[in-house]
Order: C-alpha cells, then sequence, then structure tokens
C-alpha cells in the first residue's frame, strides 16, 4: 500500500490536478502497490470562514474548531476538496472514491488535548479500519480521504491531514507514504536534503533549518517510520515518481 497525502491549497490549481491525475495512474500501472490519497483543504477553509463572518484561530499552528468552524471544515474537506481529486482521478482512468473518515467509521479520533488550549472539535487518530481500506485497494480502488473523522463519543473531529495520512499509513504497514509539498523537500541552504534520520532531523529543527509548517510534516513522517512505515518522503509534485524529495528512515 502506497498513502499519499496532499495540502489544499494546490487543489485550486487544475493542472495539479490532473498531473496528481497522471501520476497515481504511472504508479498504479507501474507498480500495481494501490494508493490511497489522503488532502487537507488549505486556504479553501479559511475563504469560506471569511464568507461566512468566522474569525480562523489558530494555537501553535493547529486549527482551533468550534461548532461553526467544524461545519465550515466539513463542507470543504469531505465535500468541495473531495470531490475535486475524485473528478480528476476519474477522468484520467483512476477507478476512485471519495470518503471521509467518518464513513464507514474508517478514521476514529479522540479529542486532541493541548496544554495551553481548548482546540474545540480537533481531534488525533485512535484507530483505523483497515480491512474497509484495504478492499478497496484490492479492488484497485483509489480511496480518496477526507481527515473528518468520527469521535469515539460519538462526535464529529477534524484532525490534521498530515497526521491522519501518517496514522493510515501506519496502521496498513505502507511501503511508502508520501507529502506532497510546494518545496521539493526539507532544504538546507537551498539545496534538499536526500535523506534524514530522527537524530539530525532533530538537530537540523533545533537551528532553525526547518521550521513552520514544515516542523509538523517531518514529525509525521518521522513518527510514521518509527510504527512501521518502511519509507516516509517530503517531495513536491514533480519528484513523486521520481527520485526527488527527502526520505526518512529509522
Amino acid at each position: 500500500m502506497r498513502v499519499i497525502k496532499i495540502g489544499g491549497n494546490e487543489l485550486s490549481d487544475a493542472e495539479f490536478l490532473a498531473q496528481l491525475a497522471r501520476d497515481v495512474r504511472f504508479l498504479q500501472t507501474e507498480t500495481a502497490v494501490p494508493v490511497i490519497i489522503v488532502h487537507g483543504g488549505g486556504r479553501a477553509i479559511g475563504d469560506l470562514q471569511a464568507q461566512l463572518g468566522l474569525a480562523p484561530v489558530k494555537v501553535d499552528g493547529l486549527r482551533v474548531t468550534d461548532k461553526a468552524s467544524l461545519h465550515v471544515a466539513e463542507m470543504v474537506l469531505s465535500g468541495h476538496s473531495n470531490k475535486l481529486i475524485v473528478k480528476a482521478l476519474l477522468h484520467a482512468g483512476v477507478d476512485a472514491l471519495g470518503l471521509s473518515g467518518v464513513d464507514g467509521g474508517i478514521l476514529r479520533a479522540q479529542k486532541k488535548p493541548h496544554p495551553q488550549a481548548d482546540l474545540g472539535y480537533v481531534g488525533e487518530i485512535v484507530a483505523v479500519r483497515t480491512d474497509l481500506l484495504s478492499q478497496l485497494g484490492g479492488m484497485r480502488v483509489t480511496a480518496v480521504l477526507s481527515p473528518i473523522s468520527l469521535g469515539v463519543d460519538g462526535f464529529t473531529y477534524n484532525v490534521n491531514a498530515d497526521e491522519a495520512a501518517a496514522a493510515v499509513a501506519e496502521a496498513l504497514h505502507a511501503e511508502q507514504l508520501d507529502f506532497i509539498s510546494n518545496v521539493p523537500g526539507v532544504l538546507a541552504d537551498d539545496v534538499v536534503v536526500p535523506h534524514l534520520t530522527p537524530q539530525e532531523t532533530q538537530a537540523l529543527i533545533a537551528d532553525g533549518t526547518i521550521s513552520g509548517g514544515m516542523i509538523p510534516k517531518v514529525s509525521a513522517a518521522l513518527n510514521a517510520v518509527e510504527r512501521g512505515v518502511r519509507q516516509a518522503r517530503i517531495v513536491n509534485l514533480i519528484g513523486l515518481t521520481a527520485d526527488g524529495g527527502t526520505i526518512f528512515k529509522v
């Protein structure tokens, strides 16, 4: 199994979606390995919040999600964004099915704790329904998964897409987990670092080489490989079908 995580900011780019779909078709044809796509919503969530008069609130880069904001996130992630990807895949000849973590209870979550703030309906994954995802993969159906998840308490939770992708890859013992970024990998002095160990990664975070939105990506990649994923990689779309990006191994 191969898991690909894509952000939400790229989904407004029709050429990005078309190229992603062609790349998924190539990977499935050349490797015969089932692919699962986990996606975010990015800018579209903030845009809809603004249209509805809801002010986005973040704590340490995590979006605080009250009930109204949860409704927005669910509409964008499980609706608009999810179907953009599914349409592109189907148009490219890839059989695809759009799902959220709520559907079939694929992603089960609990409320995410935070030492300084109540994040509202923000969750963390505690279980993945691997049987259903494996069945879809066996049918050569590409699951396109929104990280909106079903809480063990019966509520709906918004989960960070990087964390959701890592949880799916871990549960399936995936061969590969790719985080598609707008940069070609982890950069040091504008050069891609081809391989990183956990110790090297922590050193780059400490000296500020890895910062901002790249920190949760490398953290998710490291967590995944430490929990059974053979290889995780941060890469841009151009490098997805090549040997580009930064590879994380334990």
